[in-house]
């Protein structure tokens, strides 16, 4: 049986609880490996799990797709508004109809995900271009989705929540990692990204964008094509000029990113970086 971080810490006062037992191999007694002066152990291990698995497996490229973990494909939000018509229930309508919407953006994060993996799929795999996603539902389920229905692997980097978040079932097997440490898990999100797609989401949609453009602008990491998909949504939350007018960022630092709303497009502006950079 294995335990993670979290019920063993809430297991403190339990007299059944794990015990540390001085005779116990370290590295076979879990009680010993999440004490807090052992965190530096535990980082390790999590930076070497899913290093080790995907170099194992040649891959060395990947396109990471970030996004809502609360839209819903056509079919489900279809069916959840009829069912909400059919209570009369205004609220439930109103936010079925919401989701019915929204859902535009999982079916194309599903088309773009599938057209990634079809344009490399005779490609040897460290050639390739990779989903990666944070594993979960919504638009990282979408992702998943597409490239698996084309019959590719790709990866998902899932994390433990409050709220327990498994990982999607269309992520390929042994390519399924779960995280304590969110620092570790941006980590592997960009060791391999060679492009950065991101769909409309909330605060930890923000939160992955607006690091990995700090990094970038800073130079801590190489450039790498960054696409916002959806103009509307992103314009209309985030006001960037602002920061050039007063002076906090660069007019050149709005240029590293990119505006899209079609698969097609987003793969262009990714294969045109690439194109671009070339040697002659």
């Amino acid at each position: 049986m294995t335990h993670s971080i979290d019920e063993i810490d809430a297991d403190v006062l339990n007299p059944k609880a794990l015990q540390p037992q001085s005779y116990r191999l370290a590295f076979d007694d879990p009680e010993f490996l999440t004490r807090k002066e052992t965190r530096g152990i535990r980082f390790q291990l999590e930076l070497l799990k899913p290093e080790l698995e995907q170099a194992a497996r040649g891959i060395q490229r990947t396109v990471v797709v970030y996004g809502s973990a609360r839209m819903l494909d056509a079919q489900t939000a279809q069916e959840r508004l009829d069912s909400a018509r059919a209570s009369g229930d205004a609220a439930a309508i109103a936010q079925a109809e919401r989701a019915v919407r929204n859902a535009v953006y999982y079916e194309k994060a599903r088309a773009f995900a599938h057209l990634v993996s079809r344009a490399c799929e005779s490609e040897p795999v460290e050639k390739r271009f990779i989903i990666c996603t944070g594993g979960g539902p919504g638009i990282m389920e979408a992702a998943n989705r597409g490239a698996y229905e084309a019959g590719a692997l790709n990866i998902g980097l899932n994390i433990t929540l409050p709220h327990e978040q498994s990982g999607n079932r269309y992520i390929t097997p042994g390519l399924s990692f779960k995280f304590h440490y969110f620092a570790l898990r941006k980590m592997h999100f960009l060791l391999r990204a060679k492009a950065l797609v991101v769909f409309p989401g909330g605060f930890g949609t923000l939160d992955e964008l607006f690091e990995v453009l700090t990094l970038v602008q800073t130079g801590k990491a190489k450039r790498l094509p960054i696409v916002l998909f959806g103009t509307e949504y992103w314009k209309r939350l985030l006001n960037l000029d602002v920061l050039v007018e007063e002076g906090m960022v660069a007019a050149q630092d709005l240029q590293l990113f990119t505006y899209c709303d079609e698969p097609e497009q987003a793969w262009d502006v990714i294969q045109q970086f690439y194109a671009d950079q070339a040697p002659e």
